[in-house]
Order: C-alpha cells, then sequence, then structure tokens
C-alpha cells in the first residue's frame, strides 16, 4: 500500500495514512487477503478511524501478530475470522519447513496447522473444544474497557508476548483473572514470552512458565505452554474466531473447520 513504508516517529506514518491504507486494502474487490508488514506499536490508534464493520463483511483474510491482535479482536467482534501469523518481515530470515506449510494452507483457506510442528507441553490435562480467540498478551489486557475488548468465555485462548519483564506476566495475567475476561474460558494455549527469562532486573528473575503455571494453573482448564508460534522464529499460523480442539495431554491445537473466507479456493 501507499504508505507502507511511511515513518512518524515511532510510528509507521500518521495514524490518518494507516488508516487509509488498511480501508483501501479492505475495500479493494480485486484483493482476497491482507497481510501486515510488521508490528510494533499503534494499532488500536486505528481503531475509531476505520470503518469495521465494512472490513467484516468483506470477507478477506487478515494476517499478522502483535500489535495487530488489536485489530483481531475488533474483526473477529464482527464476525470476521483471522489468522495469527507471520507477517512479512518475519520472512526475511529462514524457517523450518512446516512454516511455511501452515502459513500456506490457511491462506488458502485451511486450517491444517502442520503435523510436522512440534507438540506443546502440558500444564493441565484434558480437553476442550471452542473458538480460538487472543493473541499478545499486552494488547488483550490494554483491550479490557473499550467496544474492542477481549472476552475468552467459551474460548480457546492464545496467549504470547515479547520483551516483558516477569512482573509485567504476571500483571497481565492478573488483570485479566480480575477483570473477569478469561471466566468462561474452555482452555488456554500458551506460546512464547520472548525475552522475558532473560531480562534482567534488580530482582532475581522467575522463570515466565512459573508464572503462567501460579496464575493459570488453578483455573481448572485444559492450559499447554511452549506451543509454537508468537514472537518466535519459527510459529505456526493460527486462525482466529473459528473452533479448534485443544488436547492437552498431546500438547496439540486441532481445527474442526476450515478457516473459510471469501477469497478460499
Amino acid at each position: 500500500m501507499p504508505s507502507a513504508l511511511c515513518s512518524d516517529g515511532y510510528l509507521a506514518g500518521c495514524d490518518a495514512q494507516r488508516a487509509e491504507d488498511l480501508q483501501r486494502a479492505f475495500d479493494d474487490p480485486t484483493l482476497a487477503a491482507v497481510l501486515c508488514v510488521r508490528g510494533g506499536y499503534g494499532a488500536a490508534r486505528l481503531l475509531p478511524r476505520l470503518d469495521l464493520d465494512a472490513m467484516a463483511a468483506s470477507g478477506k483474510l487478515f494476517m499478522g501478530y502483535s500489535d495487530i491482535t488489536a485489530l483481531h479482536f475488533a474483526l473477529n467482534l464482527r464476525g470476521l475470522p483471522t489468522a495469527h501469523s507471520p507477517m512479512v518481515v518475519s520472512f526475511e530470515h529462514d524457517k523450518v519447513p512446516w512454516v511455511a506449510e501452515s502459513f500456506l494452507s490457511v491462506l488458502r483457506g485451511g486450517g491444517n496447522l502442520s503435523e510436522r510442528a512440534p507438540a506443546g507441553n502440558v500444564l493441565v490435562g484434558g480437553t476442550a473444544r471452542g473458538v480460538v480467540a487472543g493473541g499478545c498478551l499486552t494488547l488483550m489486557t490494554d483491550s479490557l474497557g473499550t467496544p474492542h475488548a477481549f472476552d475468552g468465555s467459551g474460548k480457546i485462548v492464545l496467549i504470547e508476548d515479547v520483551g516483558e519483564e516477569d512482573y509485567r506476566v504476571d500483571g497481565n495475567l492478573t488483570h485479566l483473572l480480575n477483570s473477569g475476561a478469561l471466566d468462561g474460558a474452555r482452555g488456554i494455549v500458551v506460546g512464547e514470552m520472548t525475552g522475558t527469562n532473560e531480562r534482567k532486573t534488580e530482582r532475581e528473575t522467575v522463570p515466565w512458565q512459573q508464572i503462567v503455571s501460579e496464575r493459570l494453573g488453578g483455573l481448572g482448564i485444559p492450559i499447554i505452554t511452549n506451543y509454537p508460534f508468537g514472537h518466535v522464529d519459527n510459529m505456526l499460523t493460527l486462525p482466529l474466531g473459528i473452533e479448534a480442539t485443544l488436547d492437552a495431554d498431546a500438547g496439540t491445537l486441532t481445527y474442526t473447520s476450515p478457516l473459510a473466507y471469501l477469497g478460499s479456493e
């Protein structure tokens, strides 16, 4: 899009430029999918400038992760399935084969995540079925109190993040719990909290896996950790807004229906 390489301080162009590009991509009848260039910060600033109802009604596949989580919430709430996926800059470096397998499968309208991807680690066993929702933890908590708030009720919840200190992972998970955003969740799939265990402070760092176990383990629902998605070199493409089955004992997430959209083959 025209403003894809623009810059405005810590933003990739001013709000008007970025919103115009995004709206234009969704309005263009010749385009079947919209792939974000990168994450960072600022997607939530676009929400008041967008015709979200028209974007959802377009039926286009929308792909991205990280800061893009804010846009996933808004579109999923309006009934448009989207995909937590690699972005343009994600393919700057070589990937293992299953990354492309998963990405291309979802891009073509399928739900196959690639059987060659590694399984997650069981935290709480069991199986659960529900619509998949979630994404970047910080954006999940930032959404609360807005018209586009994350709601985990009845959902298989995806959680990942990058660059947060251990106490911030704790704080964000605690806020989700205290707000009721995880009430009624069917299961939780935790990806990578990239860089958290490596961050040094004046305190002894608590491993994020321990924080997740302490904060979420008592919910009594199936939970897996270290699932291959998030701010990592090798990540699965995970549809949002459609049903999947979580088998925590096997460490797998299996979609029960394809990601149908108007551009599907």
